[in-house]
């Protein structure tokens, strides 16, 4: 008997949720960049940002 497609969503959220959570930090950390990597990193990191967090509502609760 195997219980791990059982727990494949949870562990989905948990690496969405982790993911999530880097991206915040690296946000945070735009700051400290010069204003012209600021300007590149910021769309892609916003756009990762959205990406996870819809694939993170679709989830089953």
């Amino acid at each position: 008997m195997d219980n791990s497609s059982e727990f494949a969503p949870v562990y989905l959220r948990h690496d969405l949720m982790v993911e999530i959570g880097r991206l915040e930090m690296a946000m945070e950390h735009l700051v400290e960049r010069d204003m012209t990597q600021q300007e590149q990193l910021r769309p892609r990191l916003e756009s990762r940002m959205n990406h996870l967090q819809s694939e993170l509502e679709h989830l089953p609760v």
